[in-house]
């Protein structure tokens, strides 16, 4: 009998292990793509779609994940709305951690009380700055074009901890940024992300326009590229 519980035990264990691997690569992949509804998880991991429902619902539970209706130009036809998920704020926290969040708004607010708006301005200029110069070496052999050049900017900002992705709409180009390592401090400090937009800005060369932050409670940085010429082999 004592044996038998042993390999119950083991068992049982096994198996919240390979559901905990499975849901670290689902909310790697929510992290990467911003949302995603059921089948596309279910069909990049290769689960079924009770498999996948069964993870995503526990996800739920724990708070780990949300949903949101799935726009669609399409026509709607009968049966629910299609649901995407996405990682809740709790769960972003914990796939990359901001330690020094509370020193840096300490730090921000002392800059404001004492220099006012245009001191933490000058300060987020500066600080964006020496991401500004890695990203730049980054794009040196990206072109001219502001889409690639997006696409190569996405590549690196992914590099630095920002799970960004470039894809080309009807009006021109998108930035993705699924993560961002300032989002509590950009918060209560906007002007972080002011000076990250005009650093985008000046590497992709055309104006852009942030249409969503993270920071204001958006689930991902959203920044379109207006051009006047779009590749459409993509």
């Amino acid at each position: 009998m004592k044996y038998e519980v042993q390999i119950q035990t083991g068992v049982v264990a096994s198996a919240a292990a390979s559901d905990g691997r499975t849901r670290d690569r689902v909310a790697q992949l929510l992290l990467e793509r911003g949302a995603a509804t059921a089948a596309e998880l279910g069909a990049e991991l290769g689960l079924s779609p009770a498999a996948i429902r069964k993870h995503l619902d526990a996800m739920l539970a724990d708070n780990r994940v949300e949903t949101r209706e799935v726009r669609s130009v399409r026509p709607r036809g009968r049966g629910r709305p299609a649901k995407a998920f996405a990682l809740t704020a709790a769960a972003r926290e914990d796939l990359n951690p901001h330690h020094y969040d509370g020193i840096a708004t300490a730090a921000l607010r002392w800059i404001a009380q004492h220099g006012g708006p245009e001191a933490v301005s000058a300060f987020a200029t500066a600080q964006v700055q020496a991401l500004g110069e890695r990203l730049e070496a980054a794009l040196r052999s990206a072109g001219h074009d502001p889409i690639a050049r997006a696409e190569a900017l996405a590549e690196a900002l992914t590099a630095e901890g920002y799970a960004a992705n470039a894809t080309t709409i009807a009006s021109g180009g998108q930035l993705c940024q699924h993560s961002c390592p300032v989002a509590h401090v950009a918060a209560e400090f906007p002007q972080l992300c002011d000076a990250e937009t005009e650093v985008i800005s000046r590497l992709i060369g055309t104006h852009v326009q942030r249409l969503a932050t993270i920071a204001h409670g958006d689930g991902v940085c959203t920044t379109h590229i207006p051009s006047s010429t779009v590749r459409t082999d993509r």
